[in-house]
């Protein structure tokens, strides 16, 4: 990726990581044990009955990226549809004895160019649905591909793809000394990865998606589960 451009090919760059949790409890946990600094307070997603919490992870690489820790609100009603992650798949909840890493999302000036764009490659983004949380600084607005059942395109390796509105919580996250130094997808084309800004894997040399971080414990690799067909 060019970081002058901050844009791959496609018009997309590195938005943020998801990390799944059983609970947002467990993941704020998690974050503090392995990077050594707290996340801080996000928000509730009406759409999918979710919440999270944030981590600023920006590097010259890949700025304005973040870490978002995601789990299923308990106090949300049920949402009608499929949550966005993968996060009703029960084999994924199992997965979640500790917080893992399972996708990424990618941030574009045009979301219906860049999911025709991903279509015309042969993969389904998912449909684009508006979504919306609030926070302590007013509402924030996006647009974002999900698939209707939910589905992680290509187990992770290809991302959701997110168009914001006028602001970015990004804006309003502090540096906390951690950072994103690389993100390698596996099990698509290099030519495609290419195109996503992102380093590609030889089909079956790992998983579909890893990253590396580096913070005050140290460099961190994480990488997404992979789960056994239904």
């Amino acid at each position: 990726m060019n970081p002058a451009t901050d844009a791959a090919p496609l018009g997309i760059a590195l938005d943020h990581l998801v990390v799944a949790c059983r609970t947002l409890a467990a993941g704020r946990a998690w974050c503090e044990a392995t990077f050594g600094v707290a996340p801080e307070p996000g928000g509730r997603h009406p759409l999918m009955a979710t919440h999270n919490a944030l981590l600023g992870v920006a590097s010259a690489r890949f700025p304005r990226a973040y870490l978002e820790l995601i789990a299923i609100d308990p106090d949300a009603p049920a949402p009608g549809r499929a949550r966005w992650f993968d996060l009703d798949v029960a084999a994924l909840q199992e997965a979640l004895v500790e917080p893992r890493l399972v996708h990424w999302v990618a941030r574009c000036a045009d979301i219906d160019r860049a999911a025709a764009a991903l279509r015309g490659a042969g993969f389904d983004p998912g449909r684009i649905v508006d979504a919306e949380r609030m926070t302590s600084r007013g509402l924030l607005r996006w647009r974002i591909s999900v698939r209707d059942d939910g589905g992680r395109p290509a187990g992770g390796a290809l991302p959701l793809l997110i168009e914001w509105g006028d602001v970015h919580p990004a804006d309003a996250l502090p540096a906390r000394g951690v950072v994103i130094e690389s993100l390698r997808v596996g099990g698509i084309d290099s030519a495609l990865a290419a195109q996503l800004g992102v380093e590609a894997m030889v089909v079956g040399a790992g998983p579909a998606l890893s990253a590396v971080l580096a913070g005050p414990r140290g460099r961190v690799s994480l990488a997404a589960p992979t789960l056994a067909a239904p």
